[in-house]
């Protein structure tokens, strides 16, 4: 019964780290940090604090680093 209630908060940790490691597929940024952040927030409500605050995290550095390499990308285009 423990595990089944820690679910969320596993694929939430999962989901942040496959979406860190996955850089370089630019349209996987978006869904796994999302998804990251959505199983996170319902996986702090069901049990398994721990892993769902380090998915949180993970998801939310997830597109900051989306967002970090699209304002990069459009000062080298606006550079050329």
């Amino acid at each position: 019964m423990e595990q089944e209630q820690k679910g969320m908060s596993i694929a939430s940790m999962v989901l942040g780290i496959v979406g860190l490691v996955l850089g370089w597929c630019f349209y996987l940024f978006i869904p796994l940090g999302i998804l990251a952040i959505i199983f996170g927030i319902i996986g702090m409500k069901k049990g398994g604090r721990g892993m769902a605050i380090a998915g949180l995290i993970m998801g939310g550095l997830t597109l900051l680093v989306y967002l970090a390499m699209v304002i990069l990308g459009l000062a080298i285009l606006a550079a050329v």
